[in-house]
């Protein structure tokens, strides 16, 4: 069974009247991105900003707002004014899941308004090359021989990749020691250098350094 990332959305808080009038936009617009700079979030966030810059011919900054799997973000943008230069960037983990997981200050239905969904990308399960495997079956039986459960790095509790991963344990019976970051471009840092063992990531954020043979190591893919 195929599984695929959590599709990106991007909210757009509900334009106010001054949004609406045909002098939109009048100055920069900002989009906040709810995990660390370097991740695929972030650099989706990057590409769609510099396309919107041409069309609407305005600056659009993106602003890296970190903390608690997203929820942090999201939250900045919806306490900021409802005028539609603010945009929340975020995918199934920040603006569906962790309305079950955090105690958030706000209500991701009612104070947000979803514009776009975004494309999605099948998740990959990739190692550190000290890992003594080379496709799934051989991770699978490396995990399960291993005194103490590998540790495998997340964007936070309720990210995609944390997701993902809570996913792989229920239908392996494999557990797994996650270790949190502010997203997964930092954790893909501790991958490499080898401080986790494994991440249960978006395509997009590995398969660069995958197919040039560097670290880290295709395991398989859902």
């Amino acid at each position: 069974m195929r599984r695929k990332v959590l599709a990106a959305l991007v909210a757009l808080l509900a334009f106010g009247g001054n949004a609406r009038a045909n002098n939109f936009p009048s100055h920069p617009i900002t989009v906040i991105v709810p995990f660390a700079a370097g991740g695929p979030s972030d650099a989706m966030a990057r590409i769609l900003a510099e396309r919107m810059k041409v069309t609407l011919g305005e600056t659009i900054l993106v602003e890296n707002v970190t903390g608690a799997g997203g929820s942090i973000g999201v939250g900045r943008a919806v306490r900021s004014a409802p005028d539609g230069y603010t945009i929340s960037f975020g995918h199934l983990g920040t603006h569906v899941a962790n309305g079950a997981i955090y105690k958030l200050g706000f209500d991701l239905v009612t104070d947000l308004e979803p514009v776009v969904l975004l494309p999605s990308n099948p998740m990959i399960i990739v190692s550190k090359n000290a890992v003594p495997a080379k496709s799934l079956k051989e991770l699978l039986g490396w995990l399960k021989v291993r005194p103490s459960p590998a540790t495998a790095g997340t964007a936070g509790a309720g990210s995609g990749s944390h997701i993902a991963g809570l996913y792989f344990e229920n239908v392996t019976g494999i557990k797994l020691q996650y270790v949190p970051y502010r997203g997964t471009g930092p954790a893909m840092n501790d991958l490499v250098s080898g401080q986790i063992d494994l991440i249960v990531d978006q395509t997009s954020n590995s398969i660069g350094q995958v197919r040039a043979g560097q670290h880290p190591r295709l395991c398989g893919h859902r």
